[in-house]
C-alpha cells in the first residue's frame, strides 16, 4: 500500500509541477518517475559546480558516487550469478570488472543521455571526459538506490542496460590486452614504464609455477598481479594499473609530476 500511495502522490505531483521535464527525462531513462528529485540533481552535479555555505559542506555527486559504485557492483554480481549458474568465481569476477569499468560506464552514460544532464562549470576537457560521465553514472545509480531501492536498481540494470545497451555474452568473449593498453597510454604521455617480476614459486603440486609481477610507472608502484605464466601475471598487474590511471585523477597527476622531475 505504501508504494501504491507513493506512486499516486508522485503522479499528482507531476500533474501539478511547473517544470515536468526533469521528471520526464528521468522516467525516459529508468522507466520510473522519481520520488525525490533532489537526489538526482545531486547525483548529476560535478564538483566543479559544487554549491554550499562553505568548502566543508559543498554539495556534489562524490558521496553518491561512492554509494553507487558499491550498489552497482552488487547488482551486477547478483545478475551475473543468476545468469551463469555453472561459471566459476574467476569468470564472474572478470566479467563484472568489464561491465563496471570506467570505459563501459562512460559509454553507458552517453548512451542513456545522462551526459547531457550533468551540471559542471568551465569547458569539458579530455581529462574530464575520462571520468566525469562514468562517475555521474555511478552517482546516478546511488540516487536510484536511495530513491527506489535495490529491486528497482536490479530491474533497471537487467531490463534497460543489459537488454538495450550491453551484450553480456559478447562482452564475456572479448579479451582485453591491458598490458598493451597501459603501454600505449604511457607512450602517449611520455611516461617511463617497466614490469618487474617479484616472485616465482611452485604450488603444492610441485609442478605448477605461480608468477607474481608488478608494474612501475615513473618509479611509482601502480599495480600487482599473479598468474600461472609471466604473461598472465603481467596482464593482471597491468589491469590493476590501467584501471587506476583511468579513474584516479590525483594518481595520474602524481605520475605527471614524477615525469617532470625525471626530465629536469
Amino acid at each position: 500500500m505504501t508504494s501504491v500511495f507513493k506512486g499516486l502522490r508522485q503522479n499528482v505531483r507531476l500533474l501539478t509541477a511547473k517544470d515536468k521535464e526533469p521528471y520526464l527525462r528521468l522516467k525516459r531513462i529508468t522507466g520510473y518517475l522519481p520520488y525525490d528529485l533532489s537526489l538526482y540533481r545531486t547525483a548529476l552535479m560535478h564538483k566543479s559546480a559544487s554549491r554550499g555555505e562553505d568548502k566543508s559542506h559543498h554539495i556534489n555527486n562524490e558521496r553518491l558516487e561512492y554509494l553507487g559504485d558499491a550498489i552497482l557492483g552488487a547488482v551486477v554480481a547478483d545478475l551475473l550469478y543468476q545468469r551463469y549458474p555453472n561459471k566459476q568465481e574467476g569468470y564472474l569476477t572478470t566479467l563484472r570488472s568489464k561491465l563496471v569499468r570506467r570505459d563501459t560506464l562512460n559509454q553507458l552514460a552517453v548512451q542513456i543521455g545522462l551526459d547531457k544532464l550533468i551540471l559542471h562549470e568551465g569547458p569539458v576537457t579530455s581529462a574530464h571526459n575520462s571520468y566525469m560521465n562514468g562517475n555521474a553514472f555511478e552517482a546516478f545509480f546511488g540516487a536510484l538506490y536511495l530513491d527506489r531501492g535495490y529491486a528497482v536498481c536490479q530491474k533497471f540494470m537487467r531490463n534497460v542496460i543489459f537488454r538495450r545497451f550491453i551484450n553480456i555474452d559478447e562482452m564475456s568473449q572479448k579479451e582485453e590486452n591491458y598490458k598493451s593498453k597501459l603501454i600505449e597510454w604511457c607512450q602517449k604521455h611520455q611516461l617511463a614504464i617497466e614490469f618487474e617480476m617479484l616472485s616465482q614459486k611452485m604450488l603444492s603440486d610441485r609442478t605448477t609455477p605461480k608468477f607474481v609481477s608488478r608494474v612501475v610507472i615513473e618509479g611509482v608502484y601502480c599495480g600487482q598481479g599473479d598468474g600461472f605464466s609471466k604473461k598472465e601475471s603481467h596482464q593482471q598487474a597491468a589491469r590493476q594499473a590501467y584501471q587506476k590511471v583511468r579513474r584516479d585523477v590525483a594518481f595520474v597527476n602524481r605520475l605527471f609530476e614524477e615525469r617532470s622531475k625525471r626530465k629536469k
